[in-house]
């Protein structure tokens, strides 16, 4: 059955506090499920959230900050304990990569896990942005009552941080799905036939008649999912942003205090609103917090209300565990997406 959500395993920036465990998020849509920066701590929040290592399909790390990437070993080393048949890709920037070999030797153990390391270099694009190469078997599957779909793409992008940084977007193509009442009136009899005419767009029935896809199906507008960590504003956030579903999003900072959040480039709570607002997100989940804001007075209350000045969608100030899914679908195909 489709699943669309965020698990989110834990929200703290570089310390983590009583509440708040170092970062980490898994990403289920569909067929796919990403793990984002596993930061210290990861592998017990998968077990408290009841994800398992047999769920991923691919571990995706912005920075080799350690609230970011500490959590790697003690994954991998759990999906080498589990038997995960299926091979890992971990995407990372480039020049981590030596942080990355460093932390899948940290410990001793038998090296039954089945990685494909993707270091990325979106700098060298034309434009900024790198797809994040898939590996053979790794797709989508179609959900309730659509047509099988090319798989969703995950790209990259360079962000502005004291090291070197990368932002995630993942994309679903629009396609179409079939409604089963003009499937019905048009005497298509589910089955082999529905396959058919996805396959083939038209369709001659026993009568001689012919049924075009067009007749019977509605447009299936994709669904987009960015993720934001550590950075300054620049042009690399807003493209990142623009137009998607769900926006994750760092927000270290209330605005009070900007001077800090540029010194160590992170972004503002409602620095991090306004992106959301000017690209026409649904649904902002703010993260990533500073270990100085105090519970309940400052978080959640302080970054909601701050983000709410600037952004008028839906907003989820993220604690440690929460589920959020992905909104409806909309209704019209979005037309400009990045």
């Amino acid at each position: 059955m489709s699943r669309r959500e965020l698990v989110v395993l834990g929200t703290a920036s570089m310390v983590p506090t009583r509440t708040r465990n170092h970062n980490g998020y898994v990403l289920f849509f569909d067929g796919t499920t990403i793990l984002f920066d596993p930061g210290e701590g990861t592998q017990r929040q998968m077990t408290l959230a009841g994800v398992s290592a047999t769920d991923l399909s691919r571990i995706a790390i912005t920075h080799l900050h350690g609230d970011h990437s500490l959590g790697l070993a003690g994954v991998v080393q759990r999906i080498s304990g589990d038997g995960v048949q299926h091979t890992v890709p971990v995407s990372f920037p480039a020049s981590g990569e030596p942080w990355v070999r460093h932390l899948l030797a940290a410990g001793a153990y038998d090296h039954y896990e089945r990685l494909t390391l993707q270091p990325l270099s979106p700098r060298s694009a034309a434009d900024g942005a790198v797809v994040v190469p898939r590996v053979p078997g790794e797709r989508d599957a179609p959900g309730p009552g659509e047509t099988r779909r090319d798989a969703s793409v995950l790209t990259a992008r360079s962000l502005d941080h004291r090291i070197d940084a990368v932002g995630y977007r993942l994309d679903e193509p629009d396609g179409v799905s079939f409604d089963p009442a003009a499937l019905a009136a048009a005497g298509v009899p589910p089955g082999p036939d529905v396959g058919r005419l996805a396959r083939d767009g038209v369709l001659t029935l026993a009568d001689g008649r012919t049924v075009s896809r067009a007749q019977v199906s509605a447009a299936r507008p994709g669904q987009s999912v960015a993720f934001v960590m550590d950075t300054r504003l620049c042009d690399a956030v807003h493209a990142l942003a623009d137009g998607v579903d769900l926006l994750v999003i760092e927000s270290t900072f209330l605005h009070r205090d900007v001077e800090i959040a540029d010194r160590f480039a992170h972004l503002t709570c409602r620095q991090a609103a306004s992106v959301a607002a000017s690209a026409g997100v649904r649904h902002l989940v703010l993260t990533h917090f500073s270990q100085r804001y105090a519970e309940p007075d400052e978080l959640p209350l302080a970054f909601e209300r701050e983000a709410r000045e600037v952004f008028d969608g839906e907003v989820t100030v993220a604690a440690d565990l929460d589920r959020v899914p992905l909104p409806p679908r909309r209704r019209e195909v979005v037309t400009g997406r990045r």
